[in-house]
């Protein structure tokens, strides 16, 4: 069985550059709650220093990524937060969520 973890990165595409300083929040979803289970912020590289789950800490479930992306663009956009909801199951290797943006768009995909 592989080990699961769960990791991200932002990429401001329309500057061609990594977003750094932008605060991103992992919650666990549950029924119509929602628990959080960490949050930070993007380096310099546009990836948190650790990862959002590690293997050691993983538990499948239902989450939702909010990436804070308003301030990153200085309120001169029309995005200012993305919520990404992704289901993950255990075994199914590194979980990996970019962030591709604009100031007035995004997309996302797994990665590896």
């Amino acid at each position: 069985m592989k080990a699961s973890a769960l990791t991200t990165h932002i990429l401001d595409t329309a500057s061609g550059r990594p977003a750094q300083g932008v605060r991103v929040e992992l919650f666990r979803l549950e029924g119509a709650a929602r628990v959080k289970v960490t949050e930070a912020l993007t380096n310099a590289d546009g990836r948190t220093d650790a990862p959002l789950m590690t293997a050691a800490d993983f538990a499948a479930g239902t989450y939702e990524l909010r990436f804070h992306i308003g301030a990153h663009f200085k309120g001169e956009g029309f995005l200012d937060e993305v919520p990404i909801v992704v289901t993950l199951r255990a075994g199914e290797g590194h979980y990996h969520v970019p962030l591709l943006c604009t100031p007035w768009s995004y997309a996302t995909y797994r990665g590896s």
